[in-house]
């Protein structure tokens, strides 16, 4: 199962996060922190793979570890000023894993052609639309990249960027210029 998808910029500023578990908010608040943490003093020849740290450790230690229903495991990838991390259970597999990151990552292109760390502040709807379409109750419902993108863009979830609409010049095209 996983328990929590979180997506950062390299400043540690969250741009999503999506518990699938009850957790307090003062809990979330210092998970996030102690897994950005971790994940970004990795250095970039290290494994994709790291134990949870143990701030959950001891709420979850009696009956949830005989059904191996613990969060254990956090899984990361870093994409230009983003880190893609997904919390999850022992039973999941984290190959499987890396590749729903990828298979999200992707699915994100596609919506807004080249994505970038704007689309998804300005277009969070956009980015929820894509883990609900593929994570429903922190059990994966689709993995197929094609499936995704029409599910999306079927729901009329997909907000176009101010330059493709062809608006010349003003505020919108400096938003967007840099890319």
């Amino acid at each position: 199962m996983i328990n929590a998808v979180l997506v950062f910029n390299n400043n540690g500023q969250p741009r999503l996060t999506k518990f699938y578990t009850q957790l307090d908010t003062a809990v979330q608040q210092r998970l996030i922190s102690e897994i950005f943490t971790l994940v970004s003093a990795r250095p970039a020849s290290s494994c994709n793979f790291l134990p949870l740290p143990p701030l959950l450790a001891p709420a979850n230690t009696s009956a949830s570890t005989a059904h191996n229903d613990a969060p254990s495991l956090v899984t990361y990838r870093h994409y230009a000023t983003l880190y893609f991390i997904m919390i999850s259970t022992s039973t999941e597999s984290p190959l499987g894993l890396l590749d729903l990151i990828q298979v999200f990552v992707e699915a994100l292109d596609r919506l807004f052609e080249n994505v970038c760390e704007l689309d998804l502040i300005f277009n969070f709807e956009t980015l929820h639309a894509v883990l609900g379409e593929m994570i429903v109750g922190g059990v994966v419902v689709e993995t197929g990249l094609e499936t995704v993108v029409a599910g999306v863009k079927s729901q009329g979830r997909v907000a176009k960027r101010p330059v493709n609409e062809g608006r010349g010049g003003g505020l919108a095209q400096g938003i967007w210029a840099g890319r």
